[in-house]
């Protein structure tokens, strides 16, 4: 009862902080520790993360169907290679590259030395200076139809830093977006639609870790985590696409600094410890 309470609370964590610019992997390490409780491992983060990736696919099946669609169409219809649609899907492989050959070049340093907490809180701040300033002096006159080869290549390295703990995918792609041009919420968008491969990917790589390895909790807290990440997640998902139509990142800017401010002084002063892997 106890694990999957815990693994309901880190469903919920994950759900609420998966599309926001603030790192969910982070917080999936640093709470847990708040709470005293075991790191929950690189495993079960990657794993439940597929409950939010779902929750992406269904918000935004449309545009996936008609991408998936016209790509497809693409491959056999040369007069199909002149669509939107045919292009996003290029960009979309195209930005996903990066964190795949780094995601499995850099495994072990993911699964430990990533997760120290002295990193994680250091990146959280050093990404969201990042983050208030491409906010504030990037350009707002690009849209997701002037997406380029170099401009997806740039987003999918932008993505890939996002393997670190505390650095946020869609935080990372956002910023990369922001500095290029591209209105907010065009960068939030295509954060989104780049994410799908990628998070599922690496939480089908992680899977079979799930009984035995890198997780602290059993299948069935696992999937719990997995339901309530989507259940909640769909919600922010349409929470933040109208939140960025309006307003700029700057709320997430002095989160991201706080909480690590936070924990560096709580590492600092030994009330929690950092390890050599978080836990």
């Amino acid at each position: 009862m106890t694990d999957l309470l815990q693994a309901l609370v880190l469903g919920l964590i994950q759900g609420l902080t998966e599309f926001l610019p603030i790192s969910s992997s982070a917080h999936l390490a640093i709470f847990p520790k708040f709470f005293g409780w075991e790191d929950p491992g690189a495993a079960f983060t990657a794993v439940i993360q597929i409950g939010t990736e779902l929750a992406v696919v269904i918000y935004f099946w449309r545009d996936i169907w008609n991408i998936a669609g016209g790509w497809l169409r693409g491959l056999v219809k040369p007069a199909a290679r002149t669509t939107l649609e045919w292009r996003m899907g290029w960009f979309v492989i195209i930005g996903s590259l990066p964190i795949v050959v780094l995601g499995i070049a850099l495994k072990d340093a993911i699964e430990s030395d990533f997760r120290n907490l002295w990193v994680i809180a250091t990146m959280l701040i050093v990404m969201g200076v990042v983050l208030g300033i491409c906010d504030r002096l990037g350009r707002l006159d690009r849209k997701i139809e002037d997406l380029t080869v170099r401009h997806a290549v740039l987003f999918g390295l932008a993505q890939a830093m996002a393997l670190i703990p505390g650095v946020s995918r869609s935080g990372a792609t956002i910023s990369m977006g922001r500095a290029l041009g591209y209105d907010r919420a065009a960068a939030t968008r295509y954060a989104f639609l780049l994410a799908i491969p990628a998070v599922v990917g690496a939480g089908l790589f992680q899977l079979p870790e799930i009984p035995g390895g890198d997780n602290a909790y059993g299948v069935g807290a696992t999937i719990l985590a997995t339901v309530v990440s989507f259940v909640v997640g769909i919600s922010v998902i349409h929470w933040l696409l109208q939140y960025v139509s309006k307003h700029s990142y700057t709320p997430f800017v002095i989160y991201r600094i706080g909480l690590g401010t936070l924990v560096l002084a709580l590492l600092a002063t030994g009330t929690i410890a950092a390890g050599t892997t978080v836990g």
